[in-house]
């Protein structure tokens, strides 16, 4: 069988999407193009397939040349941590949680939803809507990884929480907080971090939050 004609997978399309970012960056691809062709990287079942973005864009490497990174020559040796001072605070990472995954489709979490204490969002042109206000919390504070391309992500929290979106890098794309940013007070506080690339994410209130107040 011809290298052509082998099935692909998710680290190759990865990697495709990484040039292909590499490409907008060097102005050989507009962000219109540079949808259309991450939608045919994404369903793409071979390397042929996969490689029809890549052909037209000089100097890009085309997905039959890639291969992971070679292991170290010299054998690994664990070697014990050094000791922390007594005086560094050093705050605890968020336990593994639920993913959140989706491509080119539209995923939500609404109504009385479990929300475990750490959320992975992986998406490729998705439209994600993860809707807080009546879900079930384990924990008030709720930590938000994503990592995606081209997306729309709408979290939607309830009129005493926080969210904090200090952490999300945006290539191409945008990080919108419309709600409080701290301190932790209320039921809830979101601490999102990650990478967006050519999508947005916004947190926000529930439609009508801002007249209820006006007239509440």
């Amino acid at each position: 069988m011809e290298a052509r004609d082998l099935r692909v997978s998710d680290a190759e399309r990865e990697h495709v999407g990484e040039l292909l970012q590499r490409a907008v960056g060097q102005g050989m691809l507009s962000l219109g193009e540079f949808t259309e062709r991450m939608d045919t990287a994404l369903a793409a079942k071979t390397r042929a397939e996969l490689n029809v973005v890549l052909v037209d864009l000089p100097g890009i490497q085309l997905i039959s040349d890639f291969t992971p990174p070679p292991y170290p020559d010299q054998p690994y040796v664990s070697r014990p941590a050094p000791p922390v001072p007594p005086t560094v605070h050093r705050p605890p990472a968020p336990p593994p949680g639920d993913v959140v995954r989706g491509r080119m489709s539209s995923v939500s979490r609404t109504g009385s939803w479990n929300v475990p204490p750490a959320l992975e969002v992986n998406t490729r042109l998705s439209t994600v809507t993860l809707d807080f206000t009546r879900a079930v919390m384990a924990t008030q504070v709720v930590h938000v990884t994503i990592d995606d391309y081209a997306s729309t992500i709408s979290l939607v929290v309830p009129e005493e929480a926080t969210v904090d979106l200090n952490g999300v890098e945006t290539v191409g794309g945008s990080a919108t907080n419309k709600v409080r940013t701290g301190p932790p007070i209320g039921p809830l506080h979101l601490v999102v971090r990650g990478k967006v690339r050519f999508g947005n994410v916004t947190a926000k209130h529930p439609f009508g939050t801002s007249i209820r107040r006006m007239f509440g």
